[in-house]
């Protein structure tokens, strides 16, 4: 077994402002993401311009920061919000929902197309291999902050999880589990499902749509593969995390909110790969 390495969720605070993994996490998921759209624009085939790369990644972090906000709120936290309506302000505790991000940001990319006279599609294209590394390092945020764990095990990488050597927001999430799971003393052995995550939907997902966009592919294509590789990944790692409390398991106790989310992902990402190579439209985002 591993034992959790409890990390202070607090880098550093001066007076009431404190500087978090969490935040952190996500400036360093756009600094990466405008890179390699960088690199990708400086390509000799590229349509892309450095001003375009700009003003691309400002709209998709306007609609990432808004749309996972938005999307926790609506299928996550809506209860708690109802309780406590600043909650939706306190983005630093968590809270932020991939697939409402995902929505956020087809929205903002969309009147970015349309501003820059784009194809969507061509837009949603070249933005698609750009966000993998920035989820895995989302994911080490949630991680660090001690929440989405996954299931009980006993498996050699499960993590040792005691909240007497925690820090409080870490305890408060364990103490938790430890009362919905109904082990008393509280010490857990879980999957780390955060990093499972991180993994499969982040670094693999990146990997997969790095080298797949190195070369000419039909429209929609890797916006396509995107999409099937992620939901495909999320719908396998829900099956090792605990469901959200106030949701649970919502249908034949094992369905969770993250799959249903995730199934429509899967779906469309093999509609599009079909269309894509159906048709055979060259990618706008190439010089021909």
């Amino acid at each position: 077994m591993l034992t959790y390495p409890a990390i202070d969720p607090i880098i550093f605070s001066v007076g009431p402002l404190a500087v978090r993994w969490y935040g952190l996490m996500y400036v360093i998921a756009f600094a990466m993401a405008w890179w390699l759209a960088r690199r990708r624009a400086a390509e000799p085939a590229s349509t892309w311009n450095a001003t375009d790369v700009d003003d691309l990644i400002f709209f998709a972090a306007i609609g990432v920061i808004l749309g996972g906000r938005l999307g926790w709120v609506l299928f996550y936290g809506l209860e708690q919000v109802v309780r406590d309506p600043l909650a939706v302000f306190r983005i630093w505790e968590g809270g932020m929902s991939f697939h409402g991000g995902l929505l956020g940001v087809l929205i903002a990319v969309t009147l970015f197309a349309r501003r820059r006279r784009r194809h969507v599609a061509d837009v949603f294209d070249f933005l698609a291999p750009l966000p993998g590394l920035g989820l895995f390092v989302g994911r080490i945020g949630n991680f660090i902050n001690g929440e989405l764990w996954g299931k009980p095990t006993d498996v050699p990488w499960a993590f040792i999880v005691d909240p007497a050597r925690l820090y409080p927001v870490q305890a408060a999430e364990a103490e938790n589990l430890c009362r919905r799971l109904g082990v008393d003393p509280c010490v857990l052995q879980l999957h780390a499902s955060q990093l499972y995550e991180g993994l499969l939907e982040g670094l693999l997902l990146f990997i997969i749509l790095w080298v797949f966009t190195a070369r000419p592919r039909p429209r929609l294509a890797p916006s396509g593969l995107f999409l099937l590789v992620y939901g495909v990944a999320r719908f396998a790692v829900e099956f090792v995390r605990i469901p959200d409390e106030n949701r649970g398991y919502l249908f034949f106790d094992w369905v969770t909110m993250g799959q249903i989310l995730s199934a429509p992902m899967i779906v469309a990402g093999i509609v599009l790969l079909v269309l894509a190579y159906r048709r055979g439209q060259p990618s706008g985002n190439l010089k021909t």
